[in-house]
């Protein structure tokens, strides 16, 4: 009678429940919070690149006015640091590259001024493991000269 209670007790402790969910959790928390990371990363390089986009329109919008290649560069430049500025962006490096092409064209002629913005996105002040510390980001935008504004010489 004593030999089947000490096996009926074992039987019982292989059978129990007990601690599979401590394991599971374990094993599959990791997983969950490794996704959650890639999340977050993903979620502030899709927002960056919009407002990146959008520092570009900017800047080739800004460049299009203007009637030199010199004023249009500089007009160019400050519009896209002051749109990076004013959307929250702070790019470890930026570099604002202009192709001001569209105002050497003759009045009466379309011509377009093109604008890239290029932006080093910091990731590590996220502090999630597996990103990596910062993701470079660019855009390009192209906007329309007005065809019968003087240009400049």
């Amino acid at each position: 009678m004593n030999h089947v209670r000490y096996t009926d007790r074992w039987a019982g402790r292989l059978r129990s429940d007990e601690g599979s969910a401590a394991i599971e959790a374990a094993i599959i928390l990791p997983a969950l919070i490794m996704f959650l990371c890639m999340a977050i990363a993903g979620g502030r390089i899709v927002t960056s690149g919009a407002k990146i986009d959008a520092a570009a329109e900017d800047a080739a919008r800004e460049a299009s006015i203007h009637r030199t290649a010199g004023a249009a560069l500089g007009a160019a430049q400050a519009a896209a640091a002051e749109s990076l500025t004013d959307q929250g962006i702070k790019c470890a490096n930026t570099s604002v590259n202009i192709n001001t092409g569209g105002l050497n064209v003759p009045v009466g002629q379309v011509g377009t001024v093109t604008a890239t913005v290029t932006c080093t996105v910091k990731l590590s002040d996220l502090l999630l493991p597996g990103v990596p510390g910062a993701k470079t980001l660019t855009s390009t935008a192209t906007s329309v000269v007005d065809q019968y504004r003087q240009r400049g010489d």
